[in-house]
């Protein structure tokens, strides 16, 4: 059950960030669209930069 919450958590993340990746700072290319939306968990605990695009990407900031 924890698995699920985590792969759902996970995804929505992943999700979430695709569709918002246009509105941050980030260069807008395939690739780093890609490898940020599927580390965004790392990325959210150890880069505070990556942290304020996330919120960026899922507020529309």
């Amino acid at each position: 059950m924890l698995q699920l919450a985590l792969i759902v958590v996970y995804g929505a993340g992943v999700w979430v960030f695709w569709r918002g990746f246009e509105r941050t700072y980030f260069e807008q290319n395939m690739g780093n669209r890609l490898k940020l939306s599927l580390l965004w968990p790392i990325l959210i605990i150890a880069s505070q930069s990556y942290r304020q695009n996330f919120n960026r990407a899922l507020k529309g900031k």
